[in-house]
C-alpha cells in the first residue's frame, strides 16, 4: 500500500500541506510571502520501488527553511527575513503507520533579526510546521543566505556553516521505478507552490541534535513558495 502521509497530516493539524492558502485562493493581498525550501533523507518523489526500502531506516530528519520577500507575522515587520528549522524525528516522517513524535528540532534565525523579528519568525514557523516544531531544544542566530539560481528548480540556502541545502530540477534521468510521484508531501502548511526537487547537496553539521550529515543526489528536497 503506497503511504501517503495520512497520519502525520492529522498530526500536525494544519491545511493540506502541498495545497494553495485560502487568502490566497482568493486573491486577497497576503499578510506575508516569500519562499520555502525542505529537504529530507528520503525521497520525497519517488515510487514504491524505493520507498519501501527507505522506510523506518531514513527519512527521520530534515530542514525546512523560509525566507519572507515582504509582510509582517504578528504586527512584526519581517521583510527579507529567514528562519531554518533542522528536524530530528523518532521515525520516517509521513509514514502513516507509525507516530514520528518525539521529535526534537533546532531553530536558526536570521543574525539580521532582532529580537521582535526573531520571537516573530520563531512564532510564525511553529504556526506552519505544527508538532514537527513543537520541542524546541536550541535556537542560534547566524546568517542566512538564500538565493534562486535562473534554472527552474535551482536554489542555494546556506545557514552559517552549519546548513548548506542546494537543489536542481528533476529530469528523466532520475526516474528509477519509472512510476515516481510525490510520495510524501511538503511538511510546511500555507504552500502556494512546491515541486520536487534533487538535493544535489544537503548537509547539517550542528551539534544539538546528535547527527550530521551530508548527502547529494537524492529526489529529497521541495522548492516553493509560501504566503498566507
Amino acid at each position: 500500500m503506497k503511504r501517503t502521509g495520512l497520519f502525520l497530516g492529522l498530526l500536525l493539524a494544519v491545511p493540506a500541506m502541498a495545497g494553495t492558502s485560502p487568502k490566497a485562493a482568493e486573491g486577497a493581498v497576503p499578510q506575508i510571502s516569500g519562499q520555502y525550501v525542505e529537504s529530507r533523507n528520503a525521497d520525497v518523489y519517488t515510487g514504491p520501488c524505493i520507498a519501501s526500502s527507505e522506510v523506518n531506516i531514513v527519512g527521520q530528519e530534515a530542514v525546512l527553511a523560509w525566507h519572507v520577500d515582504r509582510g509582517s507575522w504578528g504586527n512584526v515587520t519581517l521583510n527579507g527575513l529567514s528562519i531554518v528549522a533542522v528536524v530530528r524525528a523518532s521515525s520516517t516522517i509521513g509514514d502513516e503507520y507509525a507516530n514520528p513524535l518525539p521529535v526534537r528540532a533546532k531553530l536558526i534565525v536570521d543574525s539580521n533579526a532582532d529580537a521582535k523579528q526573531r520571537a516573530a519568525l520563531i512564532n510564525f514557523v511553529q504556526e506552519q510546521a505544527g508538532a514537527l516544531l513543537s520541542n524546541i531544544i536550541a535556537v542560534e542566530a547566524l546568517p542566512i543566505q538564500l538565493v534562486t539560481g535562473q534554472a527552474h528548480g535551482t536554489l542555494d540556502l546556506k545557514a552559517g556553516d552549519e546548513v548548506h541545502l542546494a537543489t536542481r530540477a528533476i529530469d528523466d534521468d532520475d526516474m528509477f521505478c519509472h512510476n515516481e510521484s510525490v510520495y510524501y508531501p511538503p511538511l510546511a502548511a500555507n504552500l502556494t507552490h512546491a515541486m520536487p526537487a534533487i538535493s544535489t547537496e544537503s548537509a547539517y553539521s550542528g551539534s544539538e541534535l546528535g547527527i550530521n550529515w551530508r548527502e547529494s543526489g537524492r529526489r529529497g528536497s521541495f522548492v516553493g513558495t509560501f504566503a498566507l
